[in-house]
């Protein structure tokens, strides 16, 4: 449990180092994004949770709440999405990470130095009979070498 804090602690302070977090209301509900540069992570928390960190490596992570209930932590929901570039496109592997009554997922990729990377998905949050659909694009960097 102390480790998903850190991590979950991490990506909070990081998220801001690689692009800043975004959010977008639907009806009721905040969806929270961000983008973190894989380098960003200690090698034992990445290797704790299975990414591979690189300079050309980075993770999108999102979670949702429902503002007009006044949830400060994210809920859990089901989400399918893609990623890609100019040249090749990827489904996005979510894994959901757990922390006390907190819920937010996580999804890595790679990336080319300077292009532009596109993000599109479908979710829905738990306890919603709608589903929202969501898209973004985010320009990315080539890390220096730790």
């Amino acid at each position: 449990m102390k480790r998903l804090v850190l991590f979950a602690a991490y990506f909070v302070l990081m998220a801001g180092a690689a692009t800043a977090q975004q959010s977008e209301r639907f009806d009721q509900f905040e969806l929270h994004r961000s983008v973190v540069y894989t380098t960003f992570l200690t090698p034992e928390i990445a290797a704790e949770y299975g990414i591979a960190r690189g300079k050309y490596k980075a993770i999108l992570t999102l979670s949702v709440r429902d503002v007009d209930a006044g949830e400060t932590a994210g809920r859990p929901m089901t989400i399918t999405g893609e990623t890609w570039d100019l040249i090749r496109g990827d489904p996005l592997e979510f894994k959901e990470i757990r922390e006390g009554p907190a819920t937010y997922y996580i999804a890595d990729f790679e990336f080319i130095d300077r292009e532009w990377r596109f993000f599109e998905f479908d979710f829905l949050p738990e306890g919603s009979d709608k589903s929202y659909h969501y898209k973004f694009k985010t320009q990315l960097w080539k890390q220096m070498d730790d």
